[in-house]
């Protein structure tokens, strides 16, 4: 990683695959062992849904990690730096597939509140 180019090409990629694991409906199954969401009634007649973490121990920790963006964010910046270092010719398609789709979720967020 000498250049600035292969650096925010790896950030981009960073960003889509954290929000891809802690947010993005496809990878539900993957929190589903750790998180129960509950709707529970305010007393002004509204709902609100709540999400707790199942079990404990270890489990809990899973729970509590795949839920906060920052760490998730921590582990998927070592996991495709760490690729990329080990394995170029696997990582370079993954991290550029995962850099433009990245690029392409800021770009449409940015056009989304524009036009709105």
């Amino acid at each position: 990683m000498d250049d600035p180019f292969s650096f925010v090409l790896l950030c981009l990629a960073s960003f889509r695959l954290t929000r891809l694991i802690v947010y993005d409906a496809i990878t539900a199954w993957i929190r589903r062992p750790f998180h129960e969401w509950t709707e529970q009634e305010l007393p002004d007649g509204s709902k609100q849904v709540f999400l707790s973490f199942k079990g404990g121990g270890l489990r809990r920790w899973f729970g509590e990690l795949l839920s906060c963006y920052w760490c998730t964010g921590i582990w998927c910046a070592a996991f495709c730096y760490t690729g990329l270092m080990l394995w170029p010719n696997v990582f370079e398609p993954l991290i550029m597939l995962l850099a433009i789709a990245g690029g392409a979720a800021i770009m449409e967020t940015l056009v989304s509140k524009w036009l709105s």
